[in-house]
């Protein structure tokens, strides 16, 4: 707009930044979404200056390459500026999403209880997308479906899933819930090879052809890049313990899912006589379209000796913004409740570093899979 204007400039070199906050009036926001190693000298420059009071820093995702990275742009970040002023973007954690599931698990006497080692068998959380790399090698091949998905998204995701009822909604109880169970997080086998890995092939979706990941433009096949990615974890807590939390997110897929699968354990002593029903009722929390699904076992129709599944259904709210506007929005407010916590960061890059190390041994095979297809054959589906 009119009141828009466009400088020019590197974001490494102190002279321009500075010149860029002598043309800023009011409070000021500076928002990185910079490669990881850029964003660390971009900083690096930026602590040479005389800041503005109250200036706010977003920085985007990813937030370092691994766990010795991430933290020394914390401690780079931190020596500049106080946890309030610094808003490490995670723009997948909508305030609609985040509420949502505190909402579910913390405004019902129902799923509270039921929410622990004892009634559920195991966790799973899915982000599987039908599109493939659109032209996005020059991030995507350093990164792949782990550290592009998993290591950031979905550990989130899990913490707002298993974390203790914080006392309030404020940043820091949320926060602190948060991190405390990530604390707890490791991989199900501390080598890091509970985890699966593959990368697409040729294949076909919505009638469109597509090449293989290796073949696609930009890709460097030597590198081993994976676009499926699928790790088991586990909590160490009195809540968590013996409970496998599976997290998948992949590319070119046949399927799009966002969900959040709860699987609950089955009943101690079906009374002998009723029959009918195999398999454990679940509750699925899908995040996008924002629905929950819930089992429940009633008698059937006609003999009411065999007992049938139905499904409760609901629509859960929708945020008024997009993604990116809320992240805006909190900005605008000063509100970091949708920001990950320094400590947050490292603990995400902390629970992968086994298995990233794992995969760099070849410890874990990587397979491949047709785009458009469910994955590898020998993976399964819940």
């Amino acid at each position: 707009g009119k009141n828009s204007r466009y400088l020019r400039g590197d974001a490494t070199i102190p002279a321009d930044l500075a010149r860029v906050l002598a043309e800023a009036p009011g409070r000021v926001a500076i928002y990185f979404a910079l490669p990881p190693a850029v964003t660390i000298l971009a900083c690096t420059a930026l602590a040479t200056l005389d800041l503005p009071k109250g200036l706010l820093l977003a920085l985007e995702k990813p937030f370092g390459t691994d766990l010795t990275t991430a933290k020394a742009l914390n401690r780079r970040l931190q020596k500049m500026l106080p946890e309030q002023q610094l808003f490490r973007v995670d723009h997948f954690l909508g305030k609609s999403t985040v509420l949502n599931l505190l909402g579910l698990r913390f405004a019902n006497r129902i799923f509270e209880p039921l929410f622990s080692a004892p009634n559920i068998e195991r966790v799973e959380i899915t982000f599987d997308e039908n599109l493939a790399l659109e032209g996005r090698a020059g991030y995507y091949d350093r990164a792949g479906a782990l550290v592009d998905m998993i290591q950031s998204h979905l550990l989130l995701v899990l913490a707002l899933v298993a974390m203790e009822p914080p006392a309030s909604v404020d940043s820091e109880d949320l926060r602190g819930g948060m991190a405390q169970v990530l604390r707890a997080t490791r991989p199900w086998k501390r080598n890091g090879t509970s985890s699966r890995r593959a990368r697409y092939g040729a294949g076909t979706i919505d009638g469109k052809r597509l090449p293989a990941y290796v073949d696609e433009k930009g890709v460097e096949p030597a590198a081993g890049t994976e676009t499926l990615a699928e790790v088991t974890l586990a909590i160490d807590n009195w809540r968590w313990a013996g409970v496998p939390f599976v997290l998948r997110s992949g590319k070119a897929l046949g399927e799009a899912r966002q969900e959040i699968l709860v699987v609950f354990r089955e009943v101690p002593h079906l009374p002998t006589g009723l029959r009918g029903i195999a398999g454990p009722s679940c509750l699925r929390i899908s995040l996008k379209p924002a629905t929950l699904d819930l089992d429940l076992v009633i008698n059937g129709e006609g003999d009411p000796f065999t007992l049938d599944r139905t499904v409760l259904h609901t629509d859960l709210g929708a945020g008024e913004l997009s993604a990116y506007g809320e992240v805006l929005s909190s900005l605008l407010e000063s509100d970091p409740t949708l920001s990950v916590r320094g400590d947050v960061a490292e603990e995400c890059w902390r629970i992968v570093s086994p298995i990233l190390a794992a995969w760099r041994k070849d410890a874990v095979a990587l397979e491949t899979y047709a785009a458009g297809s469910d994955g590898p054959n020998s993976w399964g589906r819940s």
